[in-house]
């Protein structure tokens, strides 16, 4: 039996976005798939053919995906703001068919007020003819993006749980 394979591609301003990526590729790790966390400024417009599961994350700016403007905002504040984002990477990239799609964000609240990068994300792969994305959030404590008690735990559960949904198996 092959050993599944995952990529984690995430935009991160302050370190939560990215210490939830950690966190999800470690819970994909425990449950025995080889998984690799690559931030979007590294990320291959074409990932590999073979890949199993290809995850996305990103912090929730303005309801949504960060744009331009909110990454200008954002290295006002000090943020390392990358060059390109996940919006950006997703409009160039060729997205192989096989692998399953997952998207997470981090958000200051659960409810429908503060919207959602990973819905942002999974509209956008919907247009695309993907249907299939597994979407989740993840709270920070402020909007320097201190994440809450127990959400780095909950990513690495549910990236073993994204594992355990058999697509993710060979």
């Amino acid at each position: 039996m092959t050993t599944a394979a995952a990529l984690v591609i995430v935009e991160s301003y302050f370190g939560a976005t990215r210490t939830v990526a950690e966190a999800v590729a470690a819970g994909l790790t425990d449950a025995g798939v080889r998984a690799r966390v690559l931030d979007v400024d590294r990320a291959p417009d074409a990932p590999p053919a073979d890949l199993d599961l290809l995850i996305l994350g990103a912090p929730t700016h303005n309801r949504g995906l960060p744009t331009t403007s909110t990454r200008a905002t954002a290295r006002k504040r000090g943020a390392a703001t990358p060059a390109r984002g996940v919006r950006e990477w997703l409009a160039t990239a060729s997205i192989p068919a096989s692998p399953r799609v997952a998207a997470f964000d981090t958000v200051t609240a659960k409810n429908w007020l503060a919207g959602s990068a990973a819905k942002a994300i999974a509209k956008t792969l919907r247009r695309a003819g993907r249907n299939e994305s597994a979407v989740t959030s993840f709270l920070v404590s402020s909007d320097r993006g201190l994440l809450a008690d127990g959400e780095e735990t909950a990513a690495r559960a549910w990236g073993c749980e994204l594992a355990g949904e058999g697509a993710v198996r060979r």
